[in-house]
């Protein structure tokens, strides 16, 4: 009997990754990859030819498809559903005044908090809006529809009505998590008095229509969404995901409303919520250190492994593209404690590697002090290959950390979500069957938990000195 097949799509800010599987157990049988254009902005129509050339040749017997896209991105359509302008993507800081303009005008982080499950800062698409209407304000006027990133795929791929899902629309700071509706008070507020038409939000195993050749196409996410659907999250779980940029995420029964910003009270694509921080920068931190020192991706690692914990004394804050978490937007990374004894290739690799996951390990704080559980974290992301990663995480984390299977988990939960739509089940199907054994690192001891706290606080410190942004280690 020849298995029903089902595909999931990743449209991330670097490429487009497809993976096919058997929609009964998981099982990837095929799998595709384009390049996306580099930068914060990007004309939609490339994801387009990079979705077609990802997928050439690999979607003639599949059943359903599903799109996970990246989050928040900003797509503007006028009357005639063509694009206004590029879409500006989540990693675009040019918005981060208007964030804090929105933030003041409509009563504070709290009243924010309690209304849309998250404090605004300049990757919402809310924040995208305003400074549209005040920078740009003639092609703010040609604006007849907003859609995310996902939701533009989607929409290509069935010539339907647009539609998107609460996971991905709880990322635009103009819908409700809890009360499942989106605040168009807010959005016409943010946007000059305007509401443009926003896409038909569709619940976990909706179908979104299909494509011409009559392939089911489910509702889509956002990323982090898909890649907690793929990882089928349990309570205790955390994922810590090391891409371009850093997530920590949980799945929890009732949504967050975090005033301090830091995290985002998301929803999840099982009805579900989804509380998460995330930092601008992760495993580009590696990347970029080991090109300034000259070396490989391996070298990096062996440099960093010969250092010992602490890097001397270098602390490391890694915020070479602003930052989201703290929310920092205009900040630059930078290196304290330099000596002549500590100003080595060696500790300077450590020290990127421990500032990264410091970054990581505030975020994992943050949503353990918003009712997450925190019994293990499952590493994932490009950045988790490093071995010297690896070698630190349970250091600086302080709990259990596993690696699962390698793979393109954004694409696998869309692939699930696409199996779960195919069957109209009432539970997404179980694909753990065809999940291989986890990589466990070894538990920190006593005395190596006490060398990460000890590791979290100068850097914790170092943030303070130099952005006035406060947080004691343990005592919130």
């Amino acid at each position: 009997m020849t298995a029903e097949l089902v595909a999931g799509i990743d449209s991330s800010t670097q490429s487009t990754k497809v993976v096919v599987c058997d929609a009964s157990t998981g099982e990837i049988v095929r799998t595709g990859r384009a390049p996306h254009p580099d930068g914060t902005e990007v004309d939609p129509a490339a994801w387009w030819d990079a979705f077609g050339e990802a997928t050439k040749g690999l979607l003639d017997d599949v059943k359903a498809i599903g799109v996970g896209g990246q989050q928040h991105g900003m797509v503007t359509l006028d009357e005639h559903d063509e694009v206004v302008r590029p879409a500006l993507l989540w990693n675009d800081t040019r918005s981060a005044q208007s964030a804090l303009d929105l933030v003041d005008e409509l009563g504070g982080p709290s009243v924010w908090a309690k209304s849309v499950g998250s404090v605004p800062v300049a990757s919402f698409t809310v924040t995208k809006l305003r400074w549209l209407a005040d920078h740009e304000p003639e092609l703010a006027d040609r604006v007849a529809r907003v859609l995310l990133p996902h939701d533009w795929l989607t929409w290509k791929l069935t010539g339907g009505t647009p539609v998107t899902d609460r996971g991905d629309a709880s990322g635009t700071g103009y819908f409700s998590p809890s009360d499942n509706a989106y605040r168009l008070d807010v959005l016409a507020h943010a946007f000059g008095g305007r509401t443009p038409e926003l896409p038909t939000v569709l619940g976990p195993a909706d179908t979104a229509g299909h494509t011409p050749d009559g392939v089911l196409v489910s509702a889509g996410t956002g990323d982090n969404m898909a890649a907690a659907l793929a990882l089928e999250l349990q309570p205790g779980d955390v994922v810590v995901s090391l891409g371009t940029s850093g997530t920590v995420f949980g799945v929890a029964e009732s949504g967050a409303a975090d005033a301090s910003g830091e995290v985002a009270g998301f929803a999840d694509a099982t009805g579900r919520f989804l509380p998460l921080a995330c930092t601008l920068n992760a495993a580009r931190v590696l990347t970029a250190t080991a090109g300034m020192l000259g070396a490989t991706l391996g070298e990096f690692d062996r440099l960093a492994l010969r250092a010992e914990p602490g890097a001397g004394g270098l602390t490391f804050l890694p915020y070479l593209d602003g930052e989201r978490t703290p929310n920092l937007p205009d900040a630059t990374g930078s290196l304290s404690g330099l000596t002549r004894a500590n100003m080595t290739p060696e500790n300077l690799a450590r020290s990127a590697v421990e500032g990264m996951l410091c970054g990581l390990a505030a975020g994992l704080d943050a949503v353990r002090a918003h009712g997450l559980d925190v019994h293990r974290v499952l590493l994932i992301g490009g950045g988790a290959q490093s071995a010297a990663v690896r070698a630190v995480a349970p250091l600086v984390f302080g709990v259990p950390v596993q690696l699962p299977e390698v793979a393109e988990y954004v694409a696998v939960g869309a692939a699930r979500q696409a199996a779960w739509a195919l069957t109209s089940s009432a539970e997404p199907p179980s694909w753990q069957g065809n999940t291989k054994a986890r990589l466990e690192l070894d538990e920190p001891t006593e005395a190596q938990r006490a060398e990460g706290h000890r590791i979290q606080q100068r850097h914790l410190e170092a943030r303070e000195a130099a952005y006035g942004v406060r947080r004691n280690l343990g005592e919130d």
